[in-house]
């Protein structure tokens, strides 16, 4: 089986410019393999997170990867100084190249800097930092937001009620989701936020922190979801209430629940934040160290799924876990379900399509 990842160049726009940082990614003096990349990842506390890593350590395990790249992997937790002297870390020990999940948009700036100016390449996705030295893979989460609260605007003809399930705190990722939906809302005073509460992009927390919820709102007509879908479903489903329009992630569950309740007539939309995206990061890294494309910033599309089109064994598996994410399913990336699993090798060889 060959993992195939379709990817799109773009322009991801950061913040400005910090004293003391390069303007751009330093210039990379092609070398020979192995290189000595290393993930350094911040929060590791939901399903999302772990496949990732779990995508991360089967692809370094595939060839072409397993001959080219000698990789490691760090965890900080979502804490910033935490992760800055895991940079230090990687620094000092001459890595070629630092794939990072950051715990801060900005606040890990000056390290990226310093890891720049040591011609060290940095990749940072899905919580991109604003360093402009640092290249961005991700997908525009400022429309995340915005796809999201539209389709709940669309489907409750402009008024309701609505909860707000965000992200984790100081994330870029989560600033941009909250600040798209914000612009819809904005323009849609129909809408009524009767509340938000951080979710932390995990099932388990959404579910216990959502739940009380229900009691203090009668009325709920629409739940904006940045993550922890599934525990939106199972809230109601225990409480006996009436399934609301949901727009929500990728996670399986709140998938299956769009099958099973389609008839009665549930609506919902499924955004995927990949996490391929991790690969797609590993890919450009190792091309930029090879020489053979220039080090440059990449944005890919959400795999999207609403209620008209999600179906069993297409993008939606009653016998995966509720928590898992689907979008590997129905999408541009053929992904084994083993390596997101358990970062089991998937047959055959790993291709990453960069533009």
């Amino acid at each position: 089986m060959l993992l195939a990842v379709v990817v799109s160049a773009g322009l991801l726009i950061g913040g400005g410019v910090t004293p003391g940082i390069a303007a751009g990614p330093p210039m990379i003096t092609p070398k020979n393999p192995p290189f000595r990349i290393a993930l350094a990842n911040s929060y590791i506390g939901n399903t999302w997170r772990i496949e990732m890593e779990n995508l991360w350590k089967a692809a370094v395990q595939m060839p072409p990867y397993k001959t080219l790249v000698k990789a490691e992997v760090f965890n900080s937790g979502n804490n910033v100084p935490a992760q800055i002297q895991q940079m230090d870390n990687l620094i000092s020990s001459k890595v070629d190249a630092i794939v990072i999940n950051a715990a801060s948009p900005t606040g890990l700036n000056g390290v990226i800097g310093q890891a720049c100016a040591a011609g060290i390449l940095v990749v940072s996705y899905d919580n991109v930092v604003t360093a402009p030295c640092a290249v961005k893979v991700n997908t525009d989460q400022f429309q995340f937001g915005k796809q999201l609260a539209g389709f709940i605007v669309k489907e409750l003809h402009g008024r309701g009620n609505v909860i707000m399930d965000t992200g984790v705190p100081g994330t870029h990722v989560d600033e941009q989701r909250n600040a798209g939906a914000d612009s819809v809302w904005k323009e849609n005073p129909g809408i009524k936020v009767l509340t938000r509460f951080s979710g932390m992009w995990d099932s388990a927390t959404t579910e216990q922190r959502f739940a009380p919820l229900l009691s203090t709102f009668p009325k709920i007509d629409g739940v904006w979801a940045q993550g922890g879908t599934d525990g939106i479903i199972n809230a109601f489903i225990k409480a006996g209430r009436k399934l609301p329009v949901i727009a929500g992630e990728a996670e399986n569950g709140f998938r299956v629940a769009m099958v099973k309740y389609k008839a009665a007539g549930f609506r919902g939309m499924s955004i995927g934040q990949p996490p391929y995206l991790v690969l797609v990061s590993l890919a450009l890294a190792v091309d930029v160290l090879k020489g053979a494309r220039k080090a440059e910033d990449i944005t890919i599309p959400f795999p999207v799924v609403t209620s008209d089109d999600v179906a069993y064994g297409k993008n939606a598996f009653p016998k995966l876990p509720s928590s898992f994410f689907d979008d590997f399913a129905g999408a541009d990336v053929p992904i084994c379900v083993e390596a997101a699993q358990n970062g089991t090798p998937c047959p055959g060889t790993l291709s990453v399509h960069l533009p």
